[in-house]
């Protein structure tokens, strides 16, 4: 008699603007997340879990391609006027897996594009907030997979807790109306605990309330849609992660590489494997080299094959204590909003953290929904409550605002990334070290963005290495001296 092998199907559930308030992150938090702690207990959850970017469609292309932005081409927002898109020759996770025979689909929020880039057999695209309605078409997308005796790639994509645009200081949140499986909860602005990277104002109170409660209902939707899982009969063949794309929708989160923005949830249920907490360090470049392993397909992940870089969680899924090869990662942004050019990259280890801001004379643009909330309005009128000086959390408004070429943070000493100590002369060697560590990244991963005499290496290579143009080996054009006559240059070796 012959056995049938387990399907190995994939649940990939995404979070809209959602940081680590959660309960099984922080036992402090109000948004009170039972169905996330049981969905953790009963998995493996990542502690130090990271984006490559704090903006929503960048990231979610990161998850789905395995490439960090400037490689896979989507520099920002994939809506409306912003229209940023994948480049056309990118495989991402939609497409492999259809490839592959698996039946492929998404339900909610996409926010990625174009669709022939991007190809989900199924596409129920919707900004509904009505988790339960979620569920519901998830589990009809199942049945039919099984059905068609496929296995399946489904995407969850949740539009909890991101603001709602339409309003000021709103999160979708309405008094009635709902499915009568959704609880709703509200909160007392009083109770919240404000996070240290915002400032405890009336504001800020008031839209955290809204912002829990929208999380408490994303909350039972991942809840409803494990019920489906083991209804359909399908838990134990189907590897589960729950993530978000981008830290909360505030001022010093999203849009940022503060850990505010990039710090995230990640849990992955891989049947077998309960109770882990993982302290490595991850990021989202390796969810796809993960569900290509656990399908049995882990030779796409191979360099040869692949630009990925990033590599399979499974062999450390286990693992509660961390490990050589995973102390560090990269991160990469250049845009949110098409308004919102501010180019910006960084590496970090388990104690350090360094940025290389290369727009560093322009101020740091906002996000429209971020500009228009309650919260910020808070902040930038909140002079007369700190002495003269307008604060952003622990931060001073004008240091958020304008930064520095180059940022480095002790986060064992300074979490909340304040105190820049990228010229104290205790540090140098540290300075020096992750400074190379990104610009060899930069220079592995194509980045457009390596500069020098402010303008691309990339760009500028051919030219300096078979033309013979000089180009100054420093970061920005120097107006006061403009001369390429003296001084170090830049150099690449010659072709061969």
């Amino acid at each position: 008699m012959t056995t049938m092998k387990p399907k190995k199907n994939i649940l990939l559930m995404i979070a809209d603007d959602l940081g680590r308030d959660i309960s099984c992150y922080d036992p402090e938090s109000p948004a009170k997340t039972p169905h996330l702690s049981s969905l953790a207990q009963d998995g493996t959850r990542f502690t130090h879990g990271f984006t490559s970017t704090a903006s929503c469609s960048p990231s979610r292309t990161v998850i789905y391609t395995g490439l960090h932005t400037h490689t896979n081409g989507n520099y920002g927002l994939a809506c409306t006027w912003s229209a940023f898109g994948t480049f056309p020759h990118i495989d991402t996770a939609p497409k492999i897996f259809k490839s592959l025979g698996y039946a492929t689909g998404i339900v909610g929020k996409v926010h990625v594009g174009p669709a022939d880039v991007y190809p989900w057999e199924v596409r129920e695209e919707s900004g509904s907030r009505d988790v339960a309605w979620v569920a519901d078409r998830a589990e009809a997308f199942i049945a039919d997979a099984q059905r068609s005796d496929k296995p399946f790639f489904l995407t969850v994509g949740y539009v909890d807790p991101h603001r709602n645009m339409a309003e000021r200081g709103g999160f979708g949140n309405k008094d009635s109306g709902y499915d009568s499986r959704i609880k709703d909860k509200k909160y007392d602005p009083q109770e919240i605990a404000v996070p240290a990277f915002l400032s405890d104002l009336p504001e800020v109170r008031t839209e955290l309330a809204e912002y829990c409660r929208s999380i408490n209902r994303l909350d039972q939707g991942i809840g409803l849609i494990m019920e489906k899982l083991k209804l359909r009969g399908v838990a134990d063949d189907t590897l589960v992660f729950f993530m978000s794309d981008n830290g909360p929708p505030f001022v010093n989160s999203k849009t940022t590489l503060y850990d505010a923005g990039i710090h995230l949830p990640l849990i992955i249920r891989q049947p077998g494997v309960s109770g882990v907490i993982n302290p490595n360090l991850v990021s989202w470049v390796d969810i796809l080299p993960t569900m290509l392993d656990w399908a049995g397909h882990a030779e796409l992940n191979n360099p040869s094959f692949s630009a990925r870089r990033g590599r399979s969680l499974l062999p450390i899924m286990s693992q509660s204590e961390r490990l050589p090869a995973w102390t560090r990662v990269f991160g990469s942004h250049t845009f949110h909003e098409i308004s919102n050019f501010w180019p910006t990259r960084f590496v970090r280890t388990d104690r350090f953290k360094y940025h290389r801001n290369v727009a560093w004379k322009l101020d740091f643009p906002f996000a429209a929904d971020l500009y228009a909330s309650l919260s910020w309005d808070g902040m930038r009128n909140s002079a007369a409550q700190n002495g003269g000086t307008a604060m952003v959390g622990p931060r001073k408004l004008k240091d958020f605002i304008r930064r520095p070429p180059e940022e480095l943070y002790d986060l064992e000493n300074d979490p909340n990334e304040v105190n820049n100590i990228v010229n104290d002369p205790n540090f140098i060697e540290v300075v020096q070290a992750m400074r190379a560590d990104l610009e060899k990244w930069q220079a592995d991963t194509s980045d457009p963005f390596l500069w020098r005499d402010g303008i691309s290496m990339l760009l500028m290579k051919p030219y300096v290495r078979d033309e013979g143009l000089r180009v100054p080996d420093r970061w920005d054009f120097d107006v006061d001296s403009p001369e390429n006559t003296e001084g170090k240059m830049l150099t690449f070796e010659t072709k061969t």
